[in-house]
């Protein structure tokens, strides 16, 4: 049968093909409305964080409110602390800072414990020092005697990542802020479960740097939702195409040979010298 006669492929030859492209279509509409839900959401932590860290600074969170606190509730509010910062405990962490734009510096976070006058510890991240100044003796006139009042945010500890070392206590070597593992390597107690980040207030003789929070989180679910469903038409066009050509096979078809090892004369072809098959 040539292919001007060969019928067309019936409906049922795209139940195969149509079920497949509603299974991956339902799975891309899908995440599509689940980034538009993280949209949502991210903007109303987004409004939630700008309420509490750009407000007038509280009290922070003293030992009988220790077991209430929450990350969820209170990360990121801004709070005043006064006491007494026990230098010889401070730890240094490992980090980067942006000192130029796009060229960053390497360096340290300085965390110094802040004993209140009830006896009760909290972590203060100091701020940024580089590598020059980890020393604490190089920057000497950086250590605050005496009771000082710190503002900054409220933050919670870290957990570690799968690429991030792990801290080394033995070595004094500080890769994630865990406040738990400092306060027992520095042999403190009584120490909030939460930490400090100071704000930029200039320090005696201007290091560590504070103020190197950034709390602007991104927010490109609206940028992945249109993703996916940009993919979703991509694969409606698709199957539609496919399933055209399916039902309606196109007409310059019929001009080809139904077995490649057919013989044909073509109009116009002179006869003398070709070679004919037997």
């Amino acid at each position: 049968m040539s292919a001007a006669t060969r019928p067309a492929p019936g409906w049922r030859s795209l139940l195969a093909p149509a079920f497949a492209t509603l299974v991956a279509l339902a799975i891309l509409l899908a995440l599509g409305f689940w980034q538009l839900e993280r949209k949502a959401w991210k903007e109303g932590l987004l409004s939630s964080i700008d309420a509490r860290a750009f407000g007038e600074p509280v009290p922070v969170p003293q030992e009988a409110d220790w077991p209430s606190w929450s990350a969820d509730r209170d990360e990121f509010r801004r709070v005043r602390l006064s006491g007494t910062f026990l230098h010889d405990r401070e730890v240094q962490l490992h980090g980067l800072a942006e000192e130029r734009r796009g060229q960053p510096l390497q360096g340290f976070y300085v965390f110094t414990p802040l004993r209140q006058a009830e006896g009760s510890i909290v972590m203060v991240n100091r701020g940024f020092v580089p590598t020059a100044l980890r020393d604490p003796a190089k920057r000497a006139a950086a250590q605050q005697g005496g009771e000082v009042t710190v503002t900054g945010l409220l933050r919670n500890p870290e957990r570690r990542g799968w690429f991030v070392p792990a801290n080394d206590p033995v070595r004094d070597e500080w890769f994630v802020r865990s406040i738990a593992e400092m306060a027992s390597a520095r042999g403190l107690s009584r120490v909030a479960p939460f930490y400090v980040d100071a704000d930029a207030t200039p320090n005696p003789g201007g290091w560590p740097r504070g103020g190197q929070t950034r709390i602007r989180l991104p927010n490109d679910h609206l940028g992945y939702a249109l993703t996916w469903f940009g993919l979703a038409l991509t694969l409606v066009g698709v199957f539609a195409a496919f399933a055209w050509r399916r039902l309606h096979p196109a007409s310059g078809d019929e001009l080809q040979p139904e077995y490649p090892g057919d013989d044909q004369a073509y109009a116009g072809e002179p006869q003398s010298g070709r070679r004919i098959a037997e």
